[in-house]
């Protein structure tokens, strides 16, 4: 039994409603939308917040009008506030120099991301912090690509922690669908804790497998 269009759609409105904090931004996400966002789950779109904009980002990307890297202006969630917000408040040049020698010393660890995170000048953008300093940072390619790294480390460790408690919950049709649209992700960022990683996959890849067995099941009951 294939998960509820209602609840594929709230999953595709949750990944655009995130995509400023998604390594690979559009270009990662516009595939999912476009595999997944059928036309009943497009319908089940309507009565969500955003869901109307996502609906039609996803009818520009099949009838071609929007690259598959790309999106809209007028379609961006939060109406582009999250990178607008970043222009509107600069950081001085003392918390620049502290940014740049913060980023030149950073590690790709949890302890690195918590040590960014007590910065004033990323404080500065609280729960918009990941994509305030790359908007800052849009002018320095040197320091942008060393951003890149961070947001690919708070993004792996944020799934490390999202698939820990996954496989600690009961079996879903939700979650099965929440495992299915982050599968990719999760098999480009979790191999990157090692072999506790790749046994955290498995065990994710084992658990959709068990989903959809007993889904199967309970339907024939």
């Amino acid at each position: 039994m294939k998960p509820k269009s209602n609840i594929i759609a709230q999953k595709l409105v949750n990944l655009y409603r995130q995509e400023h904090v998604i390594v690979g931004g559009w270009a990662a996400l516009n595939p999912i939308f476009l595999d997944e966002g059928t036309d009943d789950v497009l319908n089940a779109m309507a009565d969500l917040p955003t869901g109307k904009m996502l609906a039609a980002h996803i009818m520009n990307l099949r009838n071609g009008k929007t690259p598959m890297d790309s999106i809209d202006r007028n379609l961006l969630p939060y109406g582009g506030l999250m990178a607008e917000s970043a222009i509107t408040k600069p950081i001085s040049d003392e918390q620049w120099a502290t940014l740049r020698d913060a980023l030149n010393k950073f590690t790709p660890t949890q302890q690195g991301l918590q040590e960014l995170q007590k910065l004033d000048a990323v404080k500065r953008f609280g729960d918009q912090w990941l994509n305030g300093i790359k908007t800052v940072l849009s002018g320095d390619p040197e320091l942008s690509e060393k951003w890149r790294t961070v947001i690919q480390t708070w993004r792996a460790y944020h799934l490390w922690n999202m698939a820990t408690q996954i496989v600690s919950q009961p079996l879903t049709e939700r979650t099965r669908a929440q495992i299915q649209a982050d599968m990719p992700e999760y098999e480009t960022f979790l191999p990157m804790f090692g072999d506790a990683g790749n046994k955290l996959l498995e065990k994710l890849r084992t658990f959709m497998k068990d989903s959809k067995h007993g889904a199967t099941s309970n339907n024939a009951d």
